[in-house]
């Protein structure tokens, strides 16, 4: 099949993510790795941020050759980001795409989680990205465009038991979105969000394989009838870093294979 063309641009260019660099947090695995994937596979090249060492992280990301570039930060020293920013953007000499994935749990009822734990997990989902992105955008303004992409989550929309912290961050994701959007769209930056439903993830079959009752409830409610695959989140993650959405910001996409709208 040839390449389709509207006007006078290929439409299949418009996909095509070669000659940029994409920043993702928490790039080395899980859906992360998914999009680091994604993003080599479009032609990005991808510099990876993670708390890993790099030993560790070579062991999923040495297929993907010199198209990555590893870079040992934990999103929560914040004091960093700006040190962070300028490295990838001297070692690689631009930052296109930033993706804000980085993440973590504490699965807990209210009664029995710390403050401190709370501020944990807000630290690294909602206060690290936040950094990290302001450390980014000077550079997308001064070269007239940039892709932002963030992590939300079906609790951004949707209330769940023993993830009071993962909550408050993810829907504060979307607030996040909405705002930098206002402030952002004009300087040609897109800023979106992709909430990921129940995907084929080690950490899905850790809390499944053993609770049938909680697997049944989670089929019941996927209209699909299926869990999702890390590159169906990967997939639209590129999409949101090319052309092809160039007209498309200020929301969040569910991957979800339709669980927000199922009964």
């Amino acid at each position: 099949m040839g390449t389709e063309t509207k006007g006078s641009f290929s439409i299949r260019d418009m996909y095509d993510l070669s000659g940029r660099v994409a920043v993702v947090t928490g790039g080395a695995s899980g859906l992360g790795l998914a999009i680091t994937e994604c993003m080599v596979s479009a032609g990005a090249r991808v510099a990876v941020l993670g708390t890993r060492t790099p030993e560790k992280a070579a062991e999923t990301l040495a297929p993907l050759g010199d198209k990555v570039a590893y870079y040992q930060y934990d999103v929560t020293k914040t004091e960093g980001a700006g040190d962070i920013a300028e490295r990838i953007i001297s070692d690689l000499g631009r930052a296109d795409i930033l993706v804000n994935n980085a993440g973590n749990h504490c699965k807990k009822f209210i009664w029995d989680m710390s403050v401190e734990e709370y501020e944990s997990v807000l630290n690294v989902h909602l206060v690290g990205a936040f950094a990290l992105t302001k450390a980014f955008v000077p550079h997308m303004k001064a070269r007239g465009s940039g892709r932002i992409i963030f992590q939300a989550s079906m609790t951004s929309y949707i209330g769940m038991p023993m993830v009071a912290g993962y909550s408050t961050a993810k829907a504060g994701v979307l607030g996040l979105v909405h705002a930098l959007t206002a402030e952002l769209a004009e300087y040609g930056i897109t800023v979106n969000a992709i909430a990921p439903g129940w995907i084929d993830t080690p950490m899905f079959h850790k809390a499944t394989d053993a609770d049938p009752q909680r697997l049944g409830k989670i089929m019941g409610r996927i209209p699909a009838k299926a869990v999702g695959d890390p590159m169906d989140v990967g997939m639209c993650a590129a999409y949101l870093a090319s052309d092809a959405a160039r007209y498309i910001s200020g929301t969040c996409i569910p991957v979800d294979g339709g669980a927000l709208m199922g009964f």
